[in-house]
């Protein structure tokens, strides 16, 4: 059988001109125009397709205010973690406090080394000299170095942030998408559950968690006790955390179960554990995303308070918190204990709100390239 072959445009136009008017041909041309152009967009349009990800990526990268601000915590927090392999070799030699005898800026520098003799020092770093990196940004009451403390507090800070982070996806997203997908019953506990974790008191919840069980805490690693407290202050913000997140993919749960792929998926024979591993929660990682970027911020403004109440970690374990709290009652006598402290606190704030505005920005739909 002969196949369909596409009219070549030149002879039609000869039998338009031979048929019919100069007006027709006009016309002809206009359209073979119209649909070149159309062909030469789609083939274009296709060549510079990209996937959500990587427009998401783009939209970010163009939010300067974002990306600095992303630069600036990624500067803090590696720098949190590689700077002190170097600190501990920088610095002059100093007579130790207990025994008199010659010590390495490898034990000096170290956050929980008391030297009694160079308590509330001030800072050495200005003007340059000899001695500017023996304690550049001074000591506290114990005479311990201020910057390798608020280096170890801000580490354990972002330690925090991440264990409650972990902890705040894999319970919300499991139950949010349970609740979404199945609804019915399992739907309706998993909701009331949930309802009673937002109206209980957050504070007053963390308060009870640390006074009462702190002390076994502290006890369950003896060699260790600072991992103990971290692991139970993870609980007890996580506990706090991940009813939003469960709600946001409640949300985009229910929105996708009525997507006409998801259907295609339902159609061809698939499992619900298959729909959801493979069609559900990959779709919602932006949301994931933006939410887990916006969290970590609450989390490290709400570990700095839990600590300055005195419900959190505990000296002589360094934090952000425990640092402004012991500042604060230096403050007329040594005002820097409290200021550097304080100033980092501010600026990881700012910049994780930046960058959380930048990945929503980034990752909302109604966005265009």
């Amino acid at each position: 059988m002969d196949t369909l072959e596409r009219p070549d445009p030149a002879v039609t136009q000869e039998r338009i001109v031979g048929t019919g008017s100069l007006e027709q041909v006009e016309i002809f041309q206009l359209a073979e125009a119209e649909r070149s152009q159309l062909i030469q967009q789609g083939q274009q349009e296709q060549k510079t397709s990209i996937s959500p990800l990587r427009a998401a990526l783009r939209r970010f990268l163009r939010d300067k205010r974002a990306v600095f601000c992303l630069g600036v915590l990624l500067l803090l927090i590696v720098g949190s973690f590689v700077f002190p392999l170097i600190y501990q070799h920088l610095g002059p030699q100093l007579h130790d406090s207990l025994t008199g005898k010659l010590v390495g800026p490898e034990k000096y520098h170290q956050a929980q080394q008391v030297e009694i003799v160079y308590n509330d020092h001030p800072g050495e770093l200005f003007p340059l000299g000899p001695n500017s990196l023996r304690y550049p940004l001074g000591t506290d009451y114990d005479g311990r170095d201020l910057l390798a403390r608020i280096m170890a507090g801000l580490n354990i800070s972002i330690e925090l942030a991440i264990l409650v982070e972990v902890f705040d996806v894999l319970i919300g997203v499991t139950l949010g998408t349970l609740a979404g997908w199945y609804g019915g019953w399992l739907g309706l506990v998993i909701d009331r559950f949930t309802d009673v974790v937002f109206a209980f008191p957050g504070l007053l919840l963390v308060i009870l968690i640390g006074a009462s069980l702190g002390p076994l805490a502290d006890g369950l690693f003896p060699t260790n006790p600072v991992f103990g407290r971290l692991l139970l202050l993870t609980l007890a913000l996580g506990i706090l955390a991940w009813p939003l997140m469960m709600r946001f993919v409640r949300g985009r749960t229910l929105e996708l179960k009525e997507q006409q792929f998801i259907e295609a998926a339902r159609t061809a024979g698939g499992s619900d554990r298959a729909i959801i591993l493979r069609h559900i929660v990959p779709n919602l990682m932006n949301i994931v995303v933006v939410a887990s970027t916006l969290d970590i911020l609450n989390t490290i403004i709400g570990e700095a308070g839990i600590s300055l109440l005195g419900a959190g970690l505990q000296p002589p374990a360094a934090s952000l918190g425990i640092l402004i709290a012991d500042g604060i009652g230096r403050i007329y006598t040594s005002w820097t204990e409290l200021f550097w402290p304080c100033m980092v606190l501010v600026v990881v704030v700012i910049c994780f709100s930046f960058v959380g505005d930048g990945v929503r920005d980034a990752f909302d739909p109604r966005t265009k390239d």
